[in-house]
């Protein structure tokens, strides 16, 4: 499986972004999906998730109520709608897979996720 993150870019403070994060192979239906993001000097952290099913989804306090994660497994795609972006939202965002088929619950621990894109540059102006 290989995931590809697109939709990054430079935005005002207060506009709203759409990451999408396309996979191949058929398994990605079958695995968790997360959105990490990193800014220089700093550890990779977590901001949301999406069970494989898509009927479960965890969050960082620091995104909730303002981030939304989706999939669409018929296009092997997981979207990460982002609203009322700060300047602290700044950083490059990464998509990741856990490839543990089925899992009962919503991973938020990084080194749950063993496949990773490249990541999007996201960049909020004040």
């Amino acid at each position: 499986v290989q995931l590809v993150e697109s939709g990054g870019g430079l935005v005002q403070a207060g506009d709203s972004l759409r990451l999408s994060c396309a996979a191949s192979g058929r398994a990605f239906a079958d695995y968790n999906v997360g959105w990490f993001r990193q800014t220089p000097g700093k550890e990779r952290e977590f901001v949301a998730a999406v069970r494989w099913t898509g009927d479960n989804t965890k969050y960082a306090d620091a995104v909730k109520g303002r981030f939304i994660i989706s999939r669409d497994n018929s296009v092997n795609t997981v979207y990460l709608q982002m609203n009322s972006l700060k300047p602290e939202d700044t950083a490059v965002y990464y998509c990741a897979a856990a490839s543990f088929q089925h899992s009962a619950i919503v991973f938020t621990i990084l080194r749950r996720f063993d496949l990773w894109g490249r990541g999007t540059q996201v960049t909020v102006s004040s």
